[in-house]
């Protein structure tokens, strides 16, 4: 019995160790950095809203102009649809040699 009693002070002993000692994983970043101060400029951006991603659209082109129309479509209640229209079936006659 006396090994039992060993063996749960001996978990307890490390359970506290574990809680008291934190081990830091990776490689220490220095906060005055360039880059450091630029991710956290970019965070804060982002929780404000203010951060802008991608290519900005410009309003007068082409291609804003055909999302203007799909969307008054949309709104219109038109169906809209997507991709090439499909070939129509017609009826081919063969024509005879001869005539």
């Amino acid at each position: 019995m006396k090994n039992v009693k060993a063996t749960k002070a001996t978990k307890e002993v490390a359970k506290a160790k574990k809680e008291t000692s934190v081990k830091i994983k990776g490689r220490p970043s220095n906060p005055e950095s360039a880059r450091q101060k630029k991710i956290a400029e970019r965070n804060a951006k982002r929780e404000a809203g203010e951060l802008k991603r991608g290519r900005p659209s410009v309003s007068g082109s082409k291609r804003q102009a055909v999302l203007a129309a799909r969307e008054a479509k949309k709104a219109a209640g038109i169906e809209i649809k997507r991709g090439r229209p499909k070939a129509v079936a017609t009826d081919i006659v063969q024509l005879e040699r001869g005539e």
